[in-house]
């Protein structure tokens, strides 16, 4: 199969030397890259500011930096991808007006006047054909299986990988992982705190079992 897959944060200039940005490292997508790679899939990474780099040469990296060029890349390889796996934290605001130069420290107050990013996910959801399976990721901080299934239906996805900072060991720079599987079919399956190396191995199983759950149901 041919796999896209996004990771890492995006960051958003402000001026040549500061931005916005998350505390995503990358290491969750890139786990899942090498996965579907080690299984012998075709895997395109568009991979996010992050100093991280897959360990698996056959991984075809885009390195972006903005919300932005992660579209656009990701636009280039959506349409022969077999499964897209969303597990970038873009950003969801960027700055209206980027400087040119250094904003230099004068007032006790600083406006920065932001607008909205293109949802990835959302706007390439809209696009998916009957043969493409969408995972998405939902990292959130409260209501958490109400928001991540308003994700799965909003965004087309097959099934959403639901992460909550509530979970020690979860969420953002940490070499483990803990999460929740919800899918279109209304199932739910929880899994315990595990490396993210393992929470790969579970994600793509759980893609395998959904992708042949299609096919018997079309057979």
């Amino acid at each position: 199969m041919h796999v896209l897959v996004t990771a890492g944060p995006t960051h958003e200039p402000i001026d040549p030397v500061r931005f916005i940005g998350n505390h995503s490292s990358g290491k969750m997508g890139i786990a899942i890259a090498e996965k579907f790679s080690a299984e012998g899939h075709e895997v395109n990474l568009v991979l996010g500011a992050t100093h991280l780099r897959p360990a698996d040469s056959r991984i075809q990296v885009a390195a972006v930096q903005t919300a932005a060029e992660m579209f656009e890349a990701c636009k280039q390889y959506f349409p022969k991808a077999d499964v897209i796996v969303f597990a970038a934290a873009v950003a969801d605001y960027t700055p209206k007006e980027l400087s040119p130069v250094k904003i230099k420290k004068k007032d006790n107050e600083l406006t920065i006047e932001l607008v909205k990013t293109k949802d990835i996910a959302a706007e390439l959801g809209r696009l998916k054909s009957d043969k493409q399976l969408i995972v998405g990721f939902a990292l959130e901080t409260d209501n958490e299986e109400t928001n991540a299934l308003d994700k799965l239906k909003k965004k087309n996805f097959d099934f959403v990988v639901l992460n909550s900072m509530r979970d020690a060991g979860a969420g953002f720079q940490h070499d483990t992982n803990r999460i929740t599987i919800l899918d279109k079919y209304n199932n739910e399956t929880k899994f315990e705190l595990k490396s993210k190396h393992e929470v790969a191995n579970d994600i793509y199983d759980y893609t395998m079992k959904l992708i042949q759950k299609e096919k018997d149901i079309t057979a």
